[in-house]
């Protein structure tokens, strides 16, 4: 063979060679890039959700009620009469210990003054902290209007027995879920339900970018802020027309939740 048939040759043959290395060489180049994509994304998730949910700092402005009852992504349901002259407005996560303790312990004292004697309505709204309670939102929703506040309930009564981390928690809200009449299949495609989900997570974004809610519980009477555990005697004040309400204590909420991850596909 000639000498310039022999170099051309084994140009040919490095060429081949190098071939696959170049590329594993780009494949790796593109994994560390889209490894890196990814981060950023879950750091930004983290930042977003730990700053919508762990308190700000400041005086905010109350917003006004027209404001606060313009429809949302979802349907408000009320507990009590539409035309009642008093409106309490709640944003809620069903994983949340003083919500729960607000339903079981102050709820139930306002009921009986002033939701059932036309006094007063409440609305609560879907503000979760992790996917547990968005999930438990969903429940909620899914039991139907004319089940929605026993359901939700429900749900708070027995929160310590399934507000965990995990699929733990998912299977024993599958339990409560099953009590209040939902089979296994409908509760799978209840919180697999991505529109809904989506629904929920826009309004507690609305509710966090437009009225300033960064804890939970977190109520507005007839327009007026009130965040923390409160007493039945800081809603009668407010009923009353008073000038502001006593501030209560902190929210519990004092680690940034995980972010509600989007439900699986049916």
């Amino acid at each position: 063979m000639a000498k310039n048939e022999k170099t051309t040759a084994a140009r040919s043959s490095d060429a081949k060679g190098s071939a696959p290395r170049e590329a594993a060489s780009t494949d790796r180049t593109w994994l560390y890039i889209v490894g890196a994509v990814a981060a950023l994304v879950l750091v930004g998730a983290a930042v977003y959700w730990r700053a919508s949910s762990t308190g700000g700092t400041g005086e905010k402005t109350d917003p006004g009620q027209a404001e606060l009852m313009a429809p949302g992504p979802l349907p408000d349901l009320s507990l009590g009469k539409e035309d009642a002259p008093n409106t309490i407005i709640e944003y809620a996560s069903m994983t949340c210990p003083h919500c729960a303790q607000f339903h079981e312990l102050v709820l139930p004292e306002l009921k009986t003054k002033y939701i059932d004697t036309g006094k007063a309505r409440l609305i609560l709204r879907e503000f979760p902290l992790d996917q547990l309670g968005a999930y438990a939102s969903m429940l909620a929703r899914c039991a139907g209007p004319d089940r929605y506040y026993p359901m939700v309930g429900a749900l708070f009564e027995t929160q310590e027995t399934w507000a965990g981390p995990g699929t733990e928690g998912t299977d024993k809200l599958l339990q409560i879920a099953k009590q209040a009449g939902f089979s296994k299949e409908k509760f799978d495609q209840c919180i697999g339900d991505k529109e809904l989900f989506n629904k929920i997570v826009e309004t507690r974004t609305r509710g966090h970018e437009t009225f300033g809610v960064d804890s939970t519980p977190s109520f507005f009477i007839n327009g007026k802020r009130l965040t923390g555990e409160q007493t039945p005697a800081a809603f009668e004040a407010m009923f009353a027309g008073g000038a502001s309400a006593p501030p209560g204590p902190a929210s519990s909420e004092g680690q940034a939740p995980s972010p509600p991850e989007e439900p699986a596909g049916q």
